[in-house]
């Protein structure tokens, strides 16, 4: 496993059109929009394609949204299952590559 940094991860976000969708959970954007839009966000960082943002959000309700480093090392949300994540595309893990293009519209994932 490679031990990617936050920048490259952010390279991979960027190519393969995850970015608008780790920049709307970075702002808090998507806790405030409809009930879909945070559902696709919860897809994104359970799969590790997105991570929490280091400073917590509130979703409309005014229910606070954890930052990444309030989570425990590698669970949903942490730059740690994003490593993983990346690193299985990285690697061409068929599964995860196949989620990324089918959820991004990618034509190839890199």
């Amino acid at each position: 496993m490679k031990n990617l940094t936050y920048n490259q991860i952010g390279m991979l976000q960027k190519i393969n059109n995850v970015d608008n969708m780790q920049e709307s959970i970075n702002s808090g954007i998507c806790w405030k929009m409809e009930g879909s839009s945070g559902r696709f966000a919860m897809n994104c960082l359970e799969s590790g394609a997105c991570m929490l943002p280091l400073e917590p959000k509130y979703d409309y309700y005014g229910n606070r949204v954890p930052s990444r480093n309030m989570l425990i090392q590698g669970t949903k949300g942490t730059f740690q299952n994003s490593i993983q994540f990346w690193n299985k595309v990285i690697d061409g893990d068929f599964d995860t590559v196949d989620w990324l293009v089918e959820t991004f519209g990618v034509a190839e994932a890199v």
